[in-house]
């Protein structure tokens, strides 16, 4: 099957999304701004799917083709592009609750809806292109260890200007206001949010540019729009609609988890020993695993299992843990657990994946194979799990596997040269005309080969001959 066709976009979200956080201290994280990372964590996008779903379904999205990226950032920002729905960790911790989320979410794909930021191709204009060389070196760069390569190189990409190129009128805000409006009524929440959101931020009119969150400075705000939206979403019928029990505890959930990771010290300050409900004795078991503690964490997640022995999140909590801790045999059960209870966790099999690769057993490292596979068929562009791969096959000895799995973690990185390379020196050691094989000749022809390279394709049978000039 030929390598699908994929947006300049699309490379440039895969090449960040493959030094991604899978919310592990051990890996590189890429760095999009100061301070600001790329996060990978399945409890909190299976969230984010929750929350954003009604609202794709509403504007006729189909919310399985969206894309959830998360940022680590402290400024609340949010952008939707086609496919993708960038939400950053600042905008889930200061959403009061969910249905404030749900506004911007809304907001965002009411800009989408509207064509703002496509139609004048200021994507295209974010220099996204250079970008992809970059990110895919500070990729390697991570991958192999040096972080500050890794963090000099990825900083130096503008990735942020998926983000940065937007710049909306004030005109296309009252507009993406009203649709976002529409939006929300149609999948029956409330728009209540919408306008307290954007009212909480009111005094950013005043502040100076400089002194402005990025998001107000591409979204100006002006207290006629917010008064006018306000008056909108007052009159809709769903307007006193209440966010469901369970949506706010998740919601909760969520919010502690992301300052138990992110902000260990403030959280074992901000989450008390005196709270024992679950978000914060959550927050305070990562927290400790962020502070170096394990068993304190271990302690506090086997506390939290004995009540909750299904959660997935949990077990993979523990697996994480023990494995950071270099306590893989212990890390493997937990993990299989996880998996067990959530099978269609794309990254908690690649996460039992990586664990059995690491025992360096041939029966495991077999396991650990299909268990990265099986991550693959959910995540096809998941360049770290491609890369995880690589390392299996090159212990069992199959060289033409390893040498593929790397083509493809280059081509998801959007290094296309390299992606080439990989491909031909795979192609020469798997078997002519297997599906294997022709993966690599289809890589070979999407990545830009010489003529040389073409002929040699043609000569061989792989291409017929007008795709050689």
């Amino acid at each position: 099957m030929a390598a699908p066709a994929r947006s300049v976009f699309r490379v440039a979200l895969a090449a960040a999304l493959a030094v991604s956080l899978v919310l592990r201290p051990g890996l590189a994280a890429a760095q999009l701004g100061p301070g600001d990372t790329l996060i990978r964590d399945t409890e909190i996008e299976d969230l984010l799917h929750r929350d954003s779903a009604p609202i794709f379904q509403a504007a006729g999205i189909d919310p399985k083709g969206i894309q959830i990226v998360l940022i680590g950032s402290k400024e609340p920002n949010a952008a939707a592009a086609p496919g993708v729905m960038m939400i950053t960790t600042g905008l889930i911790l200061q959403a009061k609750n969910p249905n404030e989320l749900q506004g911007v979410i809304a907001h965002e794909v009411g800009h989408l809806a509207g064509g703002h930021s496509f139609r004048s191709g200021d994507m295209q204009r974010a220099g996204m292109v250079p970008m992809i060389l970059t990110m895919g070196l500070g990729v390697l760069a991570a991958l192999a260890g040096s972080g500050d390569a890794a963090a000099g190189l990825i900083t130096s990409a503008p990735y942020f200007g998926a983000l940065g190129a937007i710049g909306y009128s004030r005109e296309q805000e009252s507009r993406a206001d009203q649709a976002g409006a529409t939006l929300l009524e149609k999948a029956g929440l409330s728009g209540r949010g919408l306008a307290e959101f954007f009212d909480n931020y009111r005094y950013q009119e005043v502040f100076a540019q400089y002194r402005r969150y990025k998001y107000f400075i591409d979204h100006p705000l002006s207290s006629d729009r917010i008064e006018a939206l306000q008056n909108r979403v007052a009159a809709l019928p769903h307007y006193n609609q209440k966010d469901p029990p369970l949506a706010l505890a998740e919601h909760e959930v969520m919010k502690a988890k992301l300052d138990g990771f992110i902000n260990p010290q403030v959280t074992m300050t901000k989450y008390d020993e005196k709270d024992t409900s679950y978000p914060a004795r959550y927050a305070r078991a990562i927290a400790y695993y962020q502070l170096k503690e394990p068993d304190k964490a271990l302690k506090r997640v086997d506390d939290l299992l004995a009540e909750q022995p299904n959660n997935p999140y949990l077990w993979e909590l523990k697996g994480q843990i023990l494995f950071e801790f270099g306590r893989q045999n212990e890390a493997e059960g937990p993990q299989r657990r996880s998996v067990e209870l959530k099978p269609d966790g794309a990254l908690l099999h690649m996460n039992l994946g990586q664990t059995l690769i690491a025992l360096d057993d041939k029966k495991k490292v077999d396991e650990g194979i299909v268990e990265l596979q099986k991550s693959l068929v959910q995540e096809k562009d998941n360049a770290a799990a491609w890369r995880m791969l690589a390392e299996a096959y090159d212990k069992r000895g199959q060289e033409g596997m390893a040498r593929l799995a790397t083509a493809e973690f280059q081509y998801n990185v959007g290094d296309m040269r390299q992606a080439r390379e990989f491909a031909i020196r795979a192609r020469e050691r798997l078997p002519k005309d297997s599906p294997e094989w022709r993966r690599a000749t289809d890589i070979v022809l999407v990545s830009k080969p010489s003529r040389d390279e073409m002929k040699d394709l043609e000569r061989e049978g792989a291409v017929s001959g007008p795709q050689a000039r």
